[in-house]
């Protein structure tokens, strides 16, 4: 678990950021290794359930299986027809963007319940469209992580005392004598690995 508190540190800031309140609905868009820990940082925050959504399948399964998670396979949906079909018409109160996605962004605003947050995690490559009169519609609030700050302390006790759980996320294990098989693994981007470890000799 070691290894996963750096990672974890962005979920934990991104929930920071967005001010998340008992009883929140949260949507994570994109299951990756840094959306996964922002589902489990927005639970332990007090998100009443979360949606996700990705492209892969089996990163959606993992997802499910991290607590009170709906997923949204976006290959098949629509996500804010989702969203606001969970929601009674009201959409999210929080939406974490952690894909870098282009399209996700261009429609990040879909979801989101008017005076709703906003919280962009994941970098696009490029300069992408942003739908300011999406954003003025619902008067939303906007932030915007950076890895993280002063949050490594919180993130261990949170690992310590099982508020958190970051054992579901590692996929593969490897012996430190197989590392660069491990980074050439990792490289290949494999459908449905989220975090990969390598073993330390002790």
């Amino acid at each position: 678990a070691g290894a996963m508190v750096e990672p974890l540190a962005v979920g934990v800031q991104a929930a920071t950021q967005a001010k998340v309140k008992p009883g929140d609905i949260a949507v994570v868009i994109g299951a990756g290794p840094i959306g996964l820990v922002t589902v489990l940082a927005a639970l332990a925050a007090g998100c009443a359930r979360v949606i996700v959504s990705d492209v892969d399948p089996v990163k959606l399964d993992m997802a499910r299986g991290l607590g009170p998670v709906e997923t949204v396979n976006v290959r098949e949906s629509n996500l804010a027809e989702e969203v606001l079909k969970s929601t009674n018409g009201w959409g999210a109160d929080v939406i974490f963007e952690c894909s870098g996605a282009e399209v996700a962004i261009t429609h990040v605003f879909e979801p989101l319940r008017p005076a709703g947050t906003v919280v962009f995690v994941g970098m696009p490559t490029k300069l992408v469209a942003y739908d300011v009169v999406a954003a003025q519609i619902r008067e939303a609030r906007v932030e915007h992580v950076f890895r993280y700050a002063n949050v490594f302390g919180r993130c261990v006790d949170m690992l310590a005392s099982g508020a958190i759980d970051v054992a579901p996320l590692i996929t593969r294990t490897f012996d430190f004598e197989d590392s660069i098989k491990a980074f050439d693994i990792a490289a290949s981007a494999p459908a449905g690995e989220v975090k990969m470890q390598i073993l330390m000799p002790r």
